[in-house]
């Protein structure tokens, strides 16, 4: 399975992202903190859309092929473009383990549910990038529930409230999807979706 191996918080730094905002507490840089050495020239509008889109993927963890699959499923769905994008990578699966605390990194996610410690409606998953949709039911299965890292993510991330589109219950580690992911619901990442629409749309 093809993978990003790029060094996280030189990734972040180039652009302009925080490593702790991705779940690296302990990724910091103090070289260059503001991604700038000297002044450098003004970014075209192209150089602009690019890195809008190179940042959702390193954001999400997906590759190239994958993302533009994915742009192209948002433009055959009603609505915005930009912004059923940024709702169909919010449903992967690995994502979902995320935003409820299981893992401390999108990447930890993908790593927890390759290996098959979910479920999705009694069912194991071991898929990152499966699409969940409501009424879905995803489980971290019986036998997982002892991993002392996983018990120990769930102790760091106890401030972490789940998404408003993700009923979850805490005590028998059960979420249900009981919503598709709004636009409003992503406000923890300053992303700017529209260029990416003009990107693809050259």
């Amino acid at each position: 399975m093809a993978r990003s191996i790029q060094p996280v918080a030189k990734r972040c730094k180039a652009l302009g992202i925080s490593p702790a905002a991705l779940g690296y507490a302990k990724k910091t840089t103090t070289r260059d903190p503001k991604g700038q050495k000297g002044m450098r020239r003004k970014q075209s509008e192209y150089g602009l859309q690019l890195q809008e889109k190179q940042k959702v993927k390193f954001i999400y963890g997906v590759l190239e092929r994958q993302f533009r699959n994915y742009f192209d499923m948002a433009q055959r769905r009603p609505g915005q473009t930009g912004e059923n994008l940024l709702s169909i990578l919010e449903s992967r699966l690995d994502n979902v383990v995320f935003r409820l605390g299981f893992a401390m990194t999108r990447a930890e996610a993908r790593q927890l549910v390759s290996h098959g410690h979910f479920t999705v409606n009694g069912r194991r998953v071991n898929i990152p990038s499966f699409l969940v949709k409501p009424g879905m039911v995803v489980t971290l299965k019986e036998t997982s529930r002892g991993l002392e890292k996983v018990k120990a993510n769930l102790e760091d991330n106890a401030f972490r409230q789940p998404p408003k589109w993700i009923e979850y219950d805490a005590n028998n580690m059960i979420a249900k999807i009981i919503a598709v992911p709004a636009r409003e619901d992503i406000d923890d990442m300053p992303i700017e979706e529209h260029l990416i629409v003009e990107l693809y749309s050259k």
